[in-house]
């Protein structure tokens, strides 16, 4: 039997105020907190998938995508059926200048938190060392 593999594609989005990074964290319905990110259409492109999620989940339409940063989580769970799902989630960096987010129905609230309290407050440790990733980028 084969494992169903879902791709999606998603942003370690960030803002920059008096030369302080802060990341932008959602609260899922399910509770956890994680990155802005959804599944890849029928004939998008990962950006392209990333900007119309992220203007879905938030109402950020200024992207503005960081060259050379690029991360690749994979992980299985079980679906509702009961039956066991691969998921690949390839990650980007990407900068907005807008605060103000508007959530969609898929998340209860965001946050946007300086590099290590969002690492503390990510829920899943293979998004936590993409956000470690992240801000090593940022800094160099």
């Amino acid at each position: 039997m084969m494992i169903p593999i879902e791709r999606s594609a998603g942003a370690v989005i960030f803002l920059k105020k008096n030369e302080i990074f802060y990341f932008l964290l959602l609260r899922y319905v399910a509770g956890h907190w994680d990155l802005a990110k959804g599944h890849i259409e029928e004939g998008e492109t990962l950006k392209e998938t990333i900007i119309r999620e992220v203007k879905e989940e938030t109402g950020i339409d200024d992207l503005e995508f960081v060259p050379g940063f690029q991360e690749k989580i994979e992980y299985s769970f079980k679906a509702k059926g009961g039956g066991k799902i691969f998921k690949t989630n390839k990650l980007f960096l990407a900068e907005t200048k807008k605060e103000e987010i508007n959530l969609s129905l898929e998340h209860t609230s965001y946050l946007w938190l300086p590099g290590d309290k969002a690492i503390k407050r990510t829920t899943f440790e293979k998004t936590k060392k993409v956000l470690e990733k992240a801000i090593q980028f940022l800094k160099s």
